[in-house]
């Protein structure tokens, strides 16, 4: 028989903490707020390249994270927000020579 009350629901970002503090990824500090796709593409493409702890090649690493940001913070996005964010995307596939989908 469940207590109530014992599964209280997490209060803290815990994706949050994932974006601001990756370990696999050194980002710019609040690079997932400007409004500038093309800024936020290059500056997940410098920062995977530059990084020795990630798992993945550079471009599965950059668009990993810029998934995630997307997906965890998507229902708290404005449209004006989101879209420069799904524009970089395809600025982030262009820059590793990949085709835009």
């Amino acid at each position: 028989m469940p207590v109530k009350g014992k599964h209280k629901r997490n209060t803290h970002r815990w994706s949050a903490k994932v974006t601001a503090a990756s370990d696999a990824l050194d980002l710019k500090e609040n690079i997932f707020k400007t409004k500038d796709p093309e800024k936020i593409a290059e500056s997940l493409k410098d920062s995977a390249e530059e990084s020795h702890k990630r798992k993945a090649s550079p471009f599965q690493s950059a668009m990993s994270l810029l998934n995630f940001y997307i997906n965890r913070a998507g229902k708290n996005l404005t449209k004006s927000q989101k879209r420069p964010l799904e524009q970089a995307k395809n600025k982030l596939r262009k820059l590793y020579g990949r085709p835009n989908k």
